[in-house]
């Protein structure tokens, strides 16, 4: 601080001959610079610190068509940028806010992806549908399902679900039956878990 306030008066005095300013008054601003350019330093370090970061793990991630998906997905949110990392099987965000990270965890939900971000406040919301008790058969739709290894994927899920015996899902179907003897929250349960965001109807 010093170092800079004794060049700032070196400068002022070598220019004082061209301004009509006593030296007295040259002096004071130049320590009122300095203090001001110090101020908007420590403000923009400030804001650089205040920018949200949240990592998504586990999500479904197992092709190109993943990662082109999700990455087209977050850039249709004002203000977020992503990391999908394909081997890691997750999603990193980052967003000037809070909200703006919340609206790129929602947007990513819509377009069927889910994973966990270890944050209670920044998370993927239960909106599935599925209310708890024994159902027959439910339509599962939402799901991210875009080539072969999505749809092992998905099958290997409902195969974990107690009660479950088949499910009708294809290939890019983003909407398929489950059947069996099963609760219904048990299977968005093991869904999200697989790295699937959903939502099913009766």
């Amino acid at each position: 601080m010093n170092m800079l306030t004794r060049e700032a008066e070196r400068v002022l005095a070598s220019l004082s001959s061209l301004v009509f300013l006593p030296m007295g008054d040259l002096m004071k601003f130049s320590r009122l610079l300095v203090a001001t350019s110090f101020c908007t330093f420590l403000a923009l370090g400030a804001v650089a610190r205040a920018e949200t970061k949240v990592e998504v793990k586990g999500v479904h991630i197992c092709c190109g068509a993943c990662v082109s998906a999700a990455n087209k997905i977050l850039k249709g949110v004002d203000g977020a940028k992503g990391v999908v990392d394909r081997k890691a099987k997750s999603i990193t965000i980052t967003a000037p806010d809070d909200a703006t990270a919340q609206k790129a965890l929602d947007a990513l939900a819509a377009g069927g992806f889910h994973g966990d971000t270890g944050n209670k406040d920044l998370t993927f919301k239960d909106d599935s549908g599925a209310s708890a008790g024994k159902v027959k058969k439910v339509t599962v739709s939402g799901i991210h399902n875009c080539c072969g290894a999505c749809t092992a994927g998905i099958k290997a899920a409902v195969k974990k679900v107690d009660g479950a015996t088949g499910s009708t899902v294809k290939p890019k179907a983003e909407t398929f039956d489950v059947t069996g003897d099963f609760d219904a929250t048990d299977l968005v349960k093991t869904l999200n878990k697989a790295g699937f965001h959903v939502k099913v109807e009766k």
